[in-house]
């Protein structure tokens, strides 16, 4: 037997007992913006998500191929009557067996999905406040840059974040330079030059992280580079603003003292609803 909640299960209920994504977080996902019945950026997650399977080694199945998923996901979507507008998640886990080392890397996957008010990118240039979370590091490792289950960093950080009345945290990594935000990527303006760090720092790979770099190098004059940003560059800094797949955009308007534009936040979110009007 086995006691959940005070409630005692039989020992046969291994979704509770040998479910590896919940014992030890041997579990990978991907987020995934549905708009007007299309999943935007489809390509990019598929494959961050393959690889992300191969680099924790688990047997990619053969029928797991891009229109596989792509199917597999409308159809909770199209059930629910969402295909407007969604955000779904896969999350796939290695399957039941062993302890740390696993007796199988073959794996089952779970789909669910909710609605989102909008199918495009809306820009939000209210009060956004955010400052460094230091009681955890990330690791400049390749397991950083995929997005596995464990996220306790980002949890812990939340709750701080909540705590002190920010929206949101910056996170450093374990040579402390500033990676990314607790549920997006980063990117600096200074003068006519973006930055964002490189995945060497340890942060994400993230999907909407790819498309603003690409949008922002067709801004003439404008300088779009991979580098390291310490702390102190933040204080320098004309913008900064947050990316992820469900928001898109999101500028942030107050670092500690400091306050920022939002001029080419606001540029890059009307090209990156042009490029999905067109996908």
């Amino acid at each position: 037997m086995i006691n959940f909640n005070g409630t005692l299960l039989p020992q046969d209920n291994t979704e509770l007992t040998q479910n590896r994504g919940l014992l030890y977080g041997d579990a990978v996902f991907e987020t995934l913006k549905i708009s007007n019945g299309k999943i935007l950026f489809l390509e990019d997650h598929y494959f961050r998500l393959m690889a992300a399977m191969r680099v924790i080694r688990m047997d990619i199945p053969m029928n797991f191929t891009m229109e596989f998923l792509e199917e597999q996901v409308l159809s909770v979507v199209k059930e629910q009557n969402i295909l407007a507008s969604a955000r779904a998640r896969i999350t796939v886990y290695r399957n039941d067996g062993g302890f740390y080392l696993p007796t199988t890397n073959t794996i089952s996957y779970l789909i669910h999905a909710a609605p989102l008010e909008n199918a495009t990118y809306v820009f939000q240039n209210s009060v956004y406040e955010v400052d460094l979370f230091k009681d955890f590091y990330i690791a400049k490792q390749l397991l950083s840059s995929i997005k596995t289950t464990n996220r306790l960093v980002n949890i812990t950080g939340s709750i701080f974040a909540s705590e002190n009345g920010l929206d949101n945290c910056l996170l450093l990594n374990d040579t402390k330079n500033v990676v990314e935000a607790l549920q997006g990527n980063l990117f600096m303006l200074v003068g006519s030059k973006l930055t964002t760090p490189p995945l060497t720092e340890g942060c994400l790979n993230g999907i909407m992280r790819k498309q603003i770099f690409q949008l922002a190098k067709k801004i003439d004059g404008l300088e779009v580079v991979e580098e390291v940003i310490s702390p102190f560059d933040l204080q320098k800094a004309d913008e900064l603003f947050l990316t992820n797949v469900i928001q898109g955009i999101r500028p942030i308007t107050q670092y500690r003292k400091k306050k920022f534009t939002t001029q080419i936040s606001e540029q890059l979110n009307g090209k990156l609803n042009e490029l999905i009007a067109n996908v």
